[in-house]
């Protein structure tokens, strides 16, 4: 009986489970997993949830899992957020992945090697593909712009193949430079980076305290920019195809007098000297102030703009093409790129061809290695090409062109102001720059025992540039007279030998150390040859036949060496991955010192606390991520030019025996005592998120000190010299950075996360050998350079006629402060006007998607600084001779503050300088990109990877004051002078701003 008891049992469990097996029966689920562009994401991690049944994508991102329609598929990646999915009656499911934003693993270039983000000492900030191409920029220098906290990237104007200027925590030196080292794919360059193409790089990091740029030594005194470039990834060959195309429109042009405008202005500067009658203009009275050609434009009602002909409709493009993939021993990135930017200026444009092979080969499980090679071509026109300034001093009441549509050079009989449309007839003026390059970074590595590694570095780079100028006879330089010409040719090799040792080694799994021992080698080597001539036959020749000249005005040559060679050893140590310890110590000797001080020591050393991992954070549902870092150490500067520690000979012509002849004269004086200038650095920083990483990001504090900072030292004229360069004064800088990352929506397929920067930095001279040197403009207390002058306080009215007469002045000349109260205007009542270093910077950038959409806008905003407008000065001397700015002057019947009367009898107004001085103060509105992702099925059924179709719009708006009030342009200017743009000043050399609307493509296949 229980026998068959115990079989009715069994058969009822069997049917049972089998009712159980039939409901729960696994079905073949297949799919692929994208990316937050839209790409594949090869492998993938999917589990089925609470088991260990999984599986991977594969190289297409493809995946095939069997699994019940009750369970839930986990998709999880390093770098992504994970992502659940119930299967249910599902049989193909496709999945997009969004990156973790505060991915604590993320692994960060640091120089010479990589970290985790969760193990960084140093103040670092990013950069990666995705903001660099964003915008359609000519060099990687400007994606940093708003980007990177305690990063100043400033970019006047819009002439093309013009270079940014970056400055990273201020400025240190005063003669030495303040451009930061870049390194890319590990080789220190000296060659500028407008060579290589933006698309091809993959992330820029940014090394700014003493910690993390020590390892650099000398080069890093002014931080350090790492630049990565693509490389290829094991699988199946993927091609890419990125193009884009845009119309360049001016943002706004400097404001001057029209025609009825300039008459007036010429009638009221003639009314100041009496000679021109008070009241309403007369026939008669302009008979005899203005001559037949303005009185004919006076009649006709004409007014020539003469800068508007100058200018044009510009466009950009850039085209490319790239190809990855590779095996398990060989992986490959090979790309080729087009890239043209036409200016707005007529004659001003930049075309650049690159080509990159990034290469890598595993010879063996012990021996890699690889190539990293660049080759570009290059073609600027018209770097020193600015007809602008020429163009708003013409008179607008002339006549151009003739009646059947010739030009008229003059087009009034001033014989000082030809016609600017001159300037652009084709082959009056030609200024080419050609460049060819040539960047390599050749490593090997070998694995010579378990955690031991030695790697080769070699990075050779060939830089040969020629510029050629011609200006013809018919310009406003030579005003009828001879063409001239020159030829300007550079070469340049600079090569880096690098040996890295590196040794990992985990002692009872919670002592974790990593060594790092370099020896490096740099030289450089530039030559240059110029010659320059007059009286060219045939103006068709250009510069191309310079021997044809008649008279040779210049000719030299030049080789400028140096060479540095540098050891260095760093220790990273972490005990449980909480408790963090970086020291460095790099040593440097230049070529560039004198022989008393050739090496240079720069040690650091920085600490680490990961808060979050200790026991009594583990409770906290508020912290993911909270870290303390604290650091300090000293790095130098060398960035002089070669030769200034010798005595150094020049040429000098004399008679002897009434026949001109030539000899040699001491023409500098040496300094073998010339040593570093060194800079030390505390920074303190604390790493959060929170909120399940919604909310992330880092504050830096620092302070720097630079000491012994490289300068000339004037010494009296009497002695035959008129300085030499010695090691004086001290600096300092200090400020807050703030790097924030927020996740404000994440709701279905919606999306809007926010990333904002804010930088705060204060420069200062500590001191001065003799205290303030007024005549170089450095004053104690002060940022480097300091607007010193009178400070304009309005217009003398009528009614403060004897006031004004106390002073010197009169009714309608400028009145500027009496600091000191003394009743009289003179170089002491000059003061502290103002910097061109901002109070504070913030950039921010708003990301929405929705679906297969996406649009981001950019912010970025300088704040509380002064800037030189020298259109206010050249462009408005109130003469009644030129054309000028179209300002507000003073008259009795007009008795405004803000500018003069215009008077015949003056070059420029009294004061004129203290007119120039303006808030810079902006906000712009960098770029709005609007975009599509097209659904990966319907990709795939044209035979693509992935398409994304986008458009967008570059610099729509700029808010400030000084455009809106004072009909200003770009207030964005260098803190440095370089590019033939004083340091804080707006000029003529700088290219009117442009709003760019692009559109273009990205696809793979």
């Amino acid at each position: 009986m229980r026998t068959k008891l115990y079989t009715y049992w069994m058969v009822a469990l069997i049917f049972v489970l089998g009712i159980t097996n039939t409901y729960a029966q696994d079905q073949q689920i297949r799919g692929v997993v994208f990316d937050e562009d839209g790409s594949p994401l090869p492998g993938v991690t999917i589990l089925l949830k609470g088991t260990t049944r999984g599986t991977t994508t594969d190289l297409d991102g493809e995946f095939a899992i069997s699994a019940p329609s009750t369970g839930v598929l986990v998709f999880s990646f390093i770098g992504y957020n994970p992502t659940e999915i119930t299967i249910g009656n599902q049989s193909q499911i496709n999945v997009t992945m969004s990156p973790d934003l505060a991915d604590l693993e993320e692994v960060i270039v640091v120089g010479y090697g990589t970290a985790k983000k969760s193990q960084l000492t140093g103040a670092i900030s990013s950069v990666g593909s995705k903001e660099i191409q964003e915008l359609p920029i000519t060099d990687a220098r400007q994606a940093l712009q708003g980007r990177a906290a305690g990063v100043d990237v400033t970019q006047p104007g819009s002439k093309p193949g013009s270079a940014p200027q970056v400055r990273i925590r201020g400025r240190r030196s005063f003669n030495a430079s303040n451009e930061p080292l870049y390194v890319v794919d590990g080789i220190p360059i000296v060659g500028g980076l407008n060579d290589i193409n933006p698309q091809d790089i993959t992330s820029m990091e940014v090394l700014k305290d003493a910690s993390a740029t020590a390892i650099y030594g000398s080069r890093g005194s002014n931080g350090v920019v790492l630049i990565t470039t693509k490389r290829g990834t094991k699988g199946k060959t993927i091609v890419s195809l990125d193009s884009y195309f845009g119309v360049n429109k001016k943002l706004g042009t400097i404001d001057v007098f029209n025609g009825a405008e300039f008459a007036e202005y010429k009638r009221e500067s003639r009314r100041a000297s009496g000679e021109y009658p008070d009241g309403p203009a007369t026939q008669a009275a302009d008979e005899s102030l203005f001559e037949p050609v303005e009185l004919e434009g006076i009649a006709l009602g004409r007014s020539t703009d003469y800068v508007g002909g100058l200018l044009r409709n510009g466009a950009i493009q850039s085209h490319q093409i790239g190809v990855s993939g590779g095996s398990e021993k060989t992986t490959f990135f090979v790309s080729a790129n087009y890239f043209n930017d036409k200016g707005v200026i007529i004659n001003q444009d930049y075309t650049r061809y690159t080509f990159r092979a990034n290469i890598d080969h595993q010879i063996n499980k012990k021996i890699k290695f690889g190539t990293s090679t660049l080759v570009s071509f290059s073609e600027r026109n018209g770097e020193n090409f600015n007809p602008l300034g020429g163009a708003l001093a013409e008179n607008p009441l002339g006549k151009p062109y003739d009646d059947e549509g010739n030009l008229i050079f003059l087009p009034t009989s001033d014989g000082l102001r030809t016609n600017p449309f001159a300037e652009i007839v084709p082959g009056a003026q030609e200024d080419l720059t050609k460049n060819y390059r040539i960047f390599n970074s050749i490593y090997a590595n070998w694995e010579i025992a378990k955690g031991l590694n030695y790697r080769f570095v070699f990075g050779p780079d060939i830089t040969i540039s020629r510029n050629g100028r011609f200006t013809g006879s018919l310009t406003n330089s030579r005003r009828g007279g001879d063409a001239t010409g020159s030829v300007n040719d550079e070469f340049t090799f600079n090569y880096t030998l690098e040996n890295i040792l590196t040794y990992n080694k985990t002692v009872n799994e919670v002592h974790n150390f990593n060594l790092t021992a370099l020896q490096s080698i740099q030289k450089d080597r530039f030559e240059q040859s110029t010659i320059s001539v007059l009286g060219i036959p045939a103006e068709s020749q250009l510069f191309h036949r310079l021997g044809d000249a008649s008279q040779i005005t210049g000719a030299n040559t030049l080789l400028t060496e140096w060479a540095l060679m540098s050891f260095m050893g760093r220790l990273n140590y972490d005990y449980k991955n909480k408790y963090l310890l970086t020291a460095t110590l790099r040593a440097d000797g230049s070529s560039r010192f004198g022989e008393n001080n050739r090496f240079g020591y720069f040690p650091s050393v920085a600490l680490g606390w990961n808060i979050h991992s200790e026991d009594f954070m583990q409770s906290s549902k508020v912290f993911d991520q909270l870290k303390l870092r604290v650091s300090y150490g000293s790095i130098g500067n060398q960035a002089i030019t070669p030769y200034q520690t010798q005595a150094l000979l020049g040429r000098t012509s004399y008679a002897f025996d009434n026949s001109p002849a030539y000899g040699y004269r001491p023409n500098t004086i040496g300094n073998p005592d010339l040593r570093w200038e060194t800079s030390s650095t505390f920074n303190a920083g604390l790493d959060f998120a929170i909120f399940n990483s919604r909310i992330f990001g880092s504050l830096e504090y620092y302070i720097t000190n630079t000491s012994d900072l490289l300068a000339p030292q004037p010494l009296p004229n009497s002695i035959g010299f008129g300085g030499f360069t010695t090691n004086i004064g001290e600096t300092q800088n200090r400020g807050i950075e703030l790097t924030l990352s927020t996740l404000n929506i994440e709701k279905g397929d919606f999306m809007w996360s926010t990333d904002f920067i804010f930088n705060r930095n204060r420069e200062e001279i500590i001191s001065l050998p003799n205290g303030d040197d007024i005549s170089a403009g450095r004053f104690i207390g002060q940022p480097l350079t300091i607007f010193y002058d009178w400070n304009k306080i309005g217009i003398w009215q009528l009614s403060e006629s004897d006031l004004a007469t106390s002073f010197g002045d009169k009714p309608g000349e400028i009145k500027v402060e009496d600091i000191n109260g003394d009743g009289k205007i003179n170089a002491d009542d000059r003061q502290f006007l103002g910097s061109v270093v901002p109070k504070f910077a913030l950039g921010m950038t708003n990301r929405f998607t929705y679906k297969g959409f996406d649009l981001s806008f950019f912010l970025y905003g300088r704040f509380g600084f002064m800037i030189r407008s020298q259109f206010h000065t050249g462009n408005n001397t109130l003469a009644g001779r030129y054309n000028n700015l179209d300002v507000d002057y003073w008259t009795p019947d007009n008795p405004t503050n803000e500018f003069p009367r215009p008077n015949v009898n003056q070059e420029s107004a009294k004061y004129a300088s203290s007119m120039q001085y303006f808030d810079g103060s902006f906000i712009k509105v960098r770029n709005i990109n609007f975009g599509y992702n097209l659904n990966p099925e319907a990709a795939k059924k044209i035979g693509l990877t992935s398409l994304r179709l986008y458009t967008s719009i570059q610099q729509p708006f700029i808010f400030a004051e000084y455009r809106s009030k004072y009909k200003g342009i770009d207030p964005e200017v260098f803190m440095d002078g370089e590019q033939g743009v004083a340091a804080g000043s707006v000029n003529a050399n700088v290219a009117p701003a442009v709003t760019s609307f692009t559109f273009g493509i990205n696809a793979k296949f």
